[in-house]
């Protein structure tokens, strides 16, 4: 049986086969049975490789963070991560350095992990576990940012929306003109993409 250990854009986490293509973790969230007890447990949320100087682990072994994995990265930026700065020390920095020109319009000073992770919590839930999302003119938004439409997660992607399912893109539409959309991708994140930061994505996206 498949463990509930896989990411949506909406932050939450279902049980599916498919693994996906990327891994990440928020914490110590199974108990000894690897069941799902809390929706998070640190600020620290980051998406990693999935094979990295060879180390192997055993998923949700008790008293260790719970692994989680995303179909891509795009689907862990709206879910609310960040690149991880062990295993994906490059994309790290680039993220900083996006992040820097969104935030404060110059790449002189690089944002720490601390501070990136303080903005993203506020960005990302409302209370402990709440998705936050916000409304944005869809025409605003660069490719790689998540919205809902018909309580579903669609990726924007070069001039068209995707449909997101745990297996990958299932179906697609041409991106509308000016619309008022709900955007599930943190604000912060949004704008670092915007800023130049351009996520990985599954490869039935393109």
């Amino acid at each position: 049986m498949p463990l509930q250990n896989r990411v949506t854009p909406f932050g939450d986490l279902i049980a599916t086969p498919e693994r996906g293509l990327m891994f990440g973790n928020r914490g110590l969230l199974h108990n000894q049975h690897r069941e799902i007890v809390r929706h998070s447990q640190v600020r620290r949320w980051i998406v990693c490789v999935l094979e990295f100087r060879g180390r192997r682990r055993e998923i949700m072994h008790p008293g260790y963070y719970t692994e989680l994995f995303f179909l891509d990265e795009a689907t862990a930026l709206a879910a609310g991560h960040r690149p991880c700065a062990e295993c994906r020390r490059q994309d790290y920095q680039r993220f900083r350095g996006a992040w820097a020109s969104a935030h404060s319009g110059s790449t002189e000073k690089l944002p720490s992990a601390d501070e990136m992770d303080a903005l993203l919590q506020q960005d990302r839930l409302e209370g402990r576990s709440r998705k936050r999302t916000y409304q944005a003119d869809i025409t605003t938004l660069p490719d790689g940012v998540f919205i809902v439409r018909d309580g579903e997660p669609w990726l924007l992607w070069q001039s068209e929306m995707l449909r997101w399912t745990p297996g990958g893109y299932d179906r697609r539409q041409p991106r509308p003109g000016a619309e008022i959309v709900t955007v599930l991708t943190p604000r912060s994140t949004v704008n670092t993409i915007a800023a130049g930061y351009t996520p990985a994505v599954h490869p039935l996206a393109t």
